[in-house]
């Protein structure tokens, strides 16, 4: 009688808190479910996550040149994508039961809660995905309380709207593995430069051994620990049926064989091409107040570029369907480009090669000079304007004055050592104690360059190089700076005389040339082959040659407007002044511009504008842009003719025969060299019947280059650039160019046919 006194009560109360405990977590779901208790996300947006993906950049062998990301660098895949070394190791370590449950696994969660989680956690991989996608950060005991219920509903709404496959493919596209690796994408290409799908089975254990704790797993600070975490996974593996135990053992015994390469937009290919169309995709609609007065002509440029090109501000002219301007950082666009990675490699190379060893030679000449690096030509004042100049455009000045700081005071702490770390070539960065303003002459003292190759035909850039190295050198000489060019802009003149009716045989009696200016001061340019002086000779000849001579007498015959004209026809769109010694190349013109201009030559007269993307695509692969290249007729075919018969001539026997005697190419090609004043600026511009390549090279400042005329000419500072692209360019069959491809000159066609 006195059991049943305490057992009746107790039956009472045990049922009713039991009862009133399902009630109560029933009442809790259901407030939840209705959005009355803590976040619940619409269902719209369960129905579309918004999962931010970052744009990749995709080469025309459909290799990555790398992504563009504010926040989490994720390229997302498609489920046929991955590996099944993924799936059944990430099934069979973090969810055994997941395709028989609905989101929430109440056998796991209570024996999870059984044994106090030494089974393991509860969490389904849908009730993971539910946290990744919309858990909030918890600021008080309440809402952490909050978080599993709220995950439960929402994973049970993600089963409702997602099959299994699709829920896996969004829970590896939104996993963090680290080192700016968000989702398995990013993940295989870090550790292990490969892709979702070629994963080995060791590769796809380590990586889901990382989806425990990635921490506590890393593979980098902690081989070891990841190593037994991979091992582990692969246990589960056999436990669940999907390895066999054989193949574990041999597996298991392996070593945690990484291919790391970490995520920084200043490493890896085609740098300064990623960031020049980052900037060109991104451009806002160019507004004339924002410009200062001594730059409207790049509010001119920019204002055509708007205009006129398509690419330029993509993301501000282009809208989603929701009306919204797409975004390159988190929208996942696939941008299919014209560079060949194969191609950009070579020119990187070539670059990197060619300027270690000229950097040497500048050195060497530099450590004669009491003015270094600066020219010996300089005045001490017109070197301290150029230095205060740079000290005032630095951050640490403009740091310091915002400070409070007088000019003064800042000026005297540049000259203060200190210790820093600045670039060199074959060691790196190094530790060192200088002060800043020996830092900026050292930075200085690095000569910079810019180079381009193209196709003719198709206007696709083919390989572009901005410098000699982006981490160190960011400013882009290749579309951004402008340089004098020299005898490059010979060429234009010759197309002017040729499309007038003159020929390459036509002779002239070789001799000065004095042009009376409207002034009355007198023009005379000088030459270095008076040798020749009252010898007969050829216009063909006086381009080989480079002569100012000739290039003085053509102008004496046409007006400078006229070849402002010509130029400007062959898309030079920086200033050019109006005046007879502009045949000489005193204008500023981009390596880009250059390329555009020559592939006049080698297109029968047509000049192609250089194309750098062919396609755009969204997040769900439907193209959202298409580019073509835009052409102009500039000269006539015969004219053209001219012109490669006589830039032959200069590679062949003239200023750019090193490429033959040197280099050993063979294929035929047109060029020209270019050499500034003082020898500031060197060119080398070429073309085969395919491709156009032009490269630049020079100092940060004009002051600052080779003293020496046979080391600073455009054939020893530029050409060599073009001659190691072309020669690796032509030796890898692959790319399908040739030695042996000819121009395409009508046979019918003869040089000398004006002369006869």
């Amino acid at each position: 009688m006195k059991t049943k006194s305490w057992y009746k009560p107790f039956l009472i109360w045990f049922w009713s808190l039991f009862l009133g405990g399902i009630l109560l977590v029933w009442f809790v779901m259901f407030l939840i479910t209705r959005g009355a208790l803590g976040y619940l996300p619409p269902l719209e947006e369960l129905q579309n996550p918004k999962n931010r993906f970052a744009s990749e950049i995709i080469s025309s062998d459909m290799q990555s040149l790398g992504r563009y990301y504010r926040y989490e660098n994720r390229v997302g895949v498609q489920y046929t994508d991955l590996s099944p070394n993924v799936i059944n190791a990430l099934i069979a370590t973090e969810d055994a039961r997941f395709y028989s449950h609905t989101g929430v696994d109440l056998k796991s969660m209570f024996r999870a809660i059984l044994k106090l989680g030494r089974a393991g956690g509860g969490s389904t991989l849908t009730q993971q995905l539910a946290k990744q996608l919309w858990s909030p950060r918890a600021n008080n005991i309440f809402e952490r309380a909050m978080q599993k219920p709220i995950e439960w509903v929402i994973a049970t709404k993600l089963e409702r709207l997602y099959s299994k496959d699709e829920i896996l493919l969004m829970y590896l596209n939104q996993f963090d593995f680290l080192y700016n690796a968000v989702g398995i994408q990013s993940a295989s290409q870090v550790y292990f430069s490969t892709t979702p799908s070629d994963l080995k089975i060791e590769q796809a254990a380590m990586l889901v051994g990382m989806c425990k704790n990635p921490s506590l797993y890393n593979p980098i600070r902690h081989p070891q620990r990841a190593t037994n975490r991979r091992n582990t996974v692969l246990g589960q593996m056999v436990k669940y049926g999907y390895l066999d135990e054989t193949a574990r053992d041999s597996i298991a015994a392996l070593p945690l064989e990484l291919h790391y390469s970490s995520v920084d937009h200043k490493q890896g290919i085609a740098p300064y091409f990623r960031e020049y169309l980052r900037g060109v995709l991104t451009a806002k609609e160019p507004k004339e107040s924002d410009y200062p007065e001594w730059n409207k002509l790049q509010y001119q440029i920019d204002k055509w570029q708007w205009d006129n090109n398509a690419l330029y501000g993509f993301c501000e002219k282009t809208h989603k369907p929701d009306g919204s301007k797409y975004d390159i950082y988190q929208d996942g666009l696939k941008i299919y480009t014209t560079i060949d990675s194969r191609m950009q490699k070579y020119a990187e190379e070539a670059v990197n090669e060619h300027m270690q060893e000229q950097q040497k030679s500048f050195f060497k000449e530099l450590k004669r000079k009491k003015t270094a690096p600066f020219s010996s030509s300089l005045t001490r004042d017109e070197i301290d304007g150029i230095m205060n100049r740079s000290m005032r455009q630095t951050d640490r000045y403009r740091n310091m004055k915002k400070a409070g700081l007088s000019h003064d005071s800042i000026i005297s702490s540049f000259h203060k050592e200190r210790e820093m770390q600045i670039f060199t070539y074959d060691r790196g960065m190094i530790d060192t104690v200088m002060s800043p303003y020996d830092s900026i002459k050292w930075q200085k003292s690095y000569l910079r360059c810019g180079f381009m190759s193209m196709d003719p035909h198709t206007g696709h850039v083919k390989a572009y190089v901005g410098g000699p190295n982006f981490a160190h050198f960011q400013y882009d000489m290749c579309t951004k700076g402008r340089r004098q060019v020299g005898s490059t802009i010979k060429p234009y003149l010759y197309t002017l005389a040729m499309d007038e009716g003159m020929w390459p045989c036509e002779k002239w009696v070789y001799d000065s040339i004095h042009v009376v200016l409207p002034d009355g001061n007198v023009w005379a340019p000088r030459d270095t082959h008076d040798d020749h002086l009252g010898d007969t000779v050829t216009l063909a000849w006086g381009l080989k040659v480079s002569s100012n001579w000739m290039s003085a007498y053509l102008m004496s015959l046409f007006t400078p407007e006229q070849l402002v004209k010509m130029m400007r026809s062959f898309g030079i769109q920086g200033q050019l002044d109006p005046v007879i010694s502009l045949c000489l190349g005193p204008c500023e013109v981009s390596v880009e511009e250059m390329v555009d201009a020559y592939t006049t030559f080698a297109n029968k007269g047509i000049r192609t504008e250089p194309l750098y993307v062919t396609r755009i695509e969204d997040n769900n692969g439907n193209v959202i842009g298409t580019f073509t290249p835009h052409t102009h007729e500039i000269i006539s075919e015969t004219t053209a003719y001219k012109m490669i018969y006589m830039l032959r001539e200069v590679l062949d026997h003239g200023t750019g025969v090193r490429v033959r005697y040197k280099y050993g190419i063979k294929a035929p090609m047109g060029g020209k060299t270019g050499t500034t004043n003082n020898n500031s600026d060197g060119w080398f511009m070429c073309f085969t019947p395919s491709l156009v390549n032009g490269a630049w090279v020079g100092g940060e400042d004009r002051g600052i280059h080779f003293d020496n005329l046979r080391e600073g000419q455009g054939a020893s500072m530029a050409l060599p650039i073009s001659a190691l692209y072309l020669k690796k360019v032509l030796a890898d069959p692959d790319l399908g160019y040739s030695e042996e491809e000819e121009f395409d000159v009508p046979a019918w066609f003869d040089p000398e046919a004006g002369c006869k």
